[in-house]
């Protein structure tokens, strides 16, 4: 039940009270109803005064009765809406513990795939655990998120300005911000600015306009229910459809719908291994931020598309998505850098993911 069944049971009580209540109300004023006829002084008055005054003595005694009766079965009648309503309490909230608890059992079995957090933050806002990667071939980091509202997360350009670039600690700091990962590509001009790559999009406005899918260019970024979207989109009417609220671009999908979606020959050996950085889903809409360490940008270090393809699988994952890698690859959290970019320091980026408590 939610609040407006239990506004509805009780109009139903309050209407159900009434009638006892409007009895009451005359049984109580009864007398002054009741007739009395006017002295005649005549010798057989005497008698009829005495009758009329056991009669009305009778009514009074019976109207005292009636009330007292009437009060009782009132005062049960609440008696037993007072304990209704508790059991209606009771209920509603056996039933919202019993109806999340597939969420918890999920959630605490995503979780485990991870193992145990190294690092953790929660609010009313949002719930952060940050997992360690030790694959075979590569190492890095898992950041779970759990946005609980609008305020949890946002997508900032560099220093707030379109063509300027900052660090994502740099950002993180700027903002207050709880943690920061990096966002999409960019292109950087001959005068020294660096723009977002192609569609990018900030509080449901387009930053520099649309841009239909190039070279298997992907749009990333969340919907005003706060759920991952992306894909190809060869118009902005088909983007739209999915109420983007923020996002940027890079390249390739990789899941969908749980399935390994086919990478493109160049972004399976150019470069073969790098830091990446992944934005990725659960089925409950949870995200998940995946970033890789790469030691330098030669290609021998860090992760494939396709080795992140099957960790993917084997956590659960629905949707996931390529953001820009290499040496943009940042994670921050607590104010420090998580993981170890492979710039040997960190690259000014045009767009950063920042979260909030």
């Amino acid at each position: 039940m939610n609040v407006n069944s239990i506004q509805q049971i009780n109009r139903v009580l309050l209407l159900a009270s009434a009638p006892f209540l409007g009895m009451l109300i005359w049984l109580l004023f009864v007398t002054a109803n009741v007739p009395i006829n006017p002295l005649v002084h005549k010798a057989s008055t005497p008698i009829s005064f005495h009758q009329e005054t056991l009669t009305l003595d009778n009514l009074l005694t019976k109207a005292n009765a009636d009330a007292a009766q009437t009060k009782s079965i009132i005062q049960q009648y609440f008696e037993l809406y007072e304990k209704s309503a508790t059991e209606v309490a009771a209920m509603l909230q056996n039933a919202a513990a019993q109806a999340a608890k597939p969420g918890i059992i999920y959630d605490t079995r995503i979780t485990a795939k991870l193992g145990s957090p190294i690092r953790q933050a929660s609010s009313g806002n949002i719930d952060l655990k940050l997992f360690t990667l030790n694959e075979s071939n590569y190492k890095g980091y898992a950041l779970k998120v759990n946005l609980k509202s609008d305020k949890a997360i946002k997508l900032v350009l560099g220093k707030d300005k379109i063509g300027s670039s900052e660090t994502t600690l740099d950002a993180v700091t700027r903002y207050g911000a709880i943690a920061g990962v990096n966002a999409g590509g960019f292109a950087d001009d001959n005068k020294g600015k660096r723009y977002p790559l192609d569609t990018t999009m900030m509080n449901g406005k387009y930053v520099n306009g649309f841009f239909p899918t190039n070279n298997d260019t992907t749009f990333i970024g969340l919907n005003t229910d706060r759920k991952l979207i992306g894909g190809k989109f060869s118009s902005q009417s088909e983007l739209d459809k999915l109420n983007p609220l923020m996002g940027s671009t890079f390249v390739p999908v990789l899941l969908k719908n749980g399935n390994k979606m086919s990478i493109p020959y160049q972004w399976q050996s150019s470069p073969a291994r790098a830091a990446r950085t992944i934005m990725a889903n659960y089925k409950h809409d949870q995200l998940l931020f995946i970033v890789t360490d790469g030691y330098d940008e030669s290609g021998n270090s860090g992760a494939t598309l396709a080795e992140l393809q099957d960790k993917m699988q084997q956590l659960g994952i629905v949707d996931a998505y390529n953001l820009d890698g290499g040496g943009s690859t940042t994670l921050v959290m607590g104010g420090s850098v998580i993981n170890r970019p492979s710039d040997g320091k960190l690259r000014p980026l045009a767009t950063n993911f920042l979260f909030f408590k």
